[in-house]
């Protein structure tokens, strides 16, 4: 797809981030766009700051939905159709997600577990069935689903349990490749795309724990626990504010930022290209584990990332 203009596009997850970024660059490109998101203020913030960036001609508009839910997904669906009043969409980014839901083992508690793995998974399911019908109608269409780095390294680091996130992303990487050939065979005119980003700039850490609540004080205590610090000795309070700390360290000390991150996805859409690693720290753990996948998960592999320069972040630097 050479250019937006004139298109219509639909972003999952629109509110903050690498959503909000993907809504502003193509509302700027002069593509109409239709948002969701679970939080209406951070959407409107997103609706303003796209419409400053662009002419009257372009329509953004927002709309709530759990893309966990169905249901949300197929009314989605539908408002878009009225309020942009098209039969069609030329492009889906599913790109909502959460972070969670760590260890399959020993947490008891299956409430977050699952919620991050429907939250990643079946909203791009949920996407790709409402929306599919609305890209077959276009003459070009793109369907973008957000994996990770996680899609294809299933881990943060040796002493980290990440099994809700990882799972769903390993299920967004082999589903949408799976569905390019699918449309390579039944639908030639639209691509699917897969996108892999490392460590972008986001608040997807502090959402996570918002979305799910609040921080799990009983899980950190023991996670400090395993690592040495006694947690027993810290207040409720000074743990959430480690948590929060954390998330914004996350976000503020990011290699790559959500606008980058936006610019690199847009343009490899531009270029037809379907495999999409996002930041030079995906480039780098993505040839790693190519080059010994047996390897990947010893504790020894994150030094050798981190001494690269990548995911400072997860050992402590």
């Amino acid at each position: 797809m050479q250019s937006f203009d004139g298109k219509m596009a639909v972003v999952t997850g629109g509110g903050t981030g690498m959503g909000r970024e993907l809504v502003t660059q193509l509302a700027k490109a002069g593509c109409h766009v239709a948002m969701c998101d679970v939080t209406t203020d951070n959407m409107a913030e997103t609706q303003r700051i796209a419409l400053t960036e662009t002419n009257d001609s372009v329509r953004v508009t927002s709309h709530v939905c759990d893309v966990a839910d169905e249901a949300d997904v197929l009314a989605f669906r539908d408002q878009v159709q009225v309020r942009h009043e098209l039969e069609h969409v030329d492009l889906v980014f599913n790109n909502a997600g959460i972070g969670g839901g760590g260890s399959f083992v020993i947490d008891e508690d299956r409430m977050a577990w699952e919620k991050t793995f429907d939250v990643c998974w079946h909203g791009v399911y949920h996407g790709c069935r409402a929306f599919l019908p609305l890209l077959i109608r276009s003459e070009e269409g793109h369907v973008i689903n957000t994996s990770s780095i996680n899609g294809f390294w299933a881990t943060v680091g040796p002493d980290v349990p990440h099994t809700a996130y990882s799972a769903a992303k390993f299920a967004v990487k082999g589903f949408t490749e799976a569905l390019n050939i699918d449309l390579r065979l039944h639908a030639p005119h639209v691509m699917a795309h897969v996108v892999m980003p490392g460590h972008i700039g986001t608040s997807i850490a502090l959402n996570s724990s918002a979305a799910h609540g609040g921080p799990d004080l009983e899980r950190i205590r023991k996670t400090l626990a395993e690592r040495g610090v006694d947690a027993d000795q810290m207040s409720d309070e000074d743990l959430t504010e480690l948590v929060i700390a954390r998330g914004e360290r996350f976000r503020d000390d990011a290699p790559t930022s959500a606008a980058q991150a936006a610019e690199i996805i847009l343009e490899a859409v531009r270029e037809n290209q379907w495999r999409i690693l996002v930041g030079d720290d995906a480039v780098a753990i993505d040839q790693l584990v190519r080059e010994d996948p047996e390897f990947a998960y010893e504790p020894e592999f994150l030094r050798r990332i981190v001494d690269r320069g990548h995911l400072n972040i997860f050992d402590g630097g």
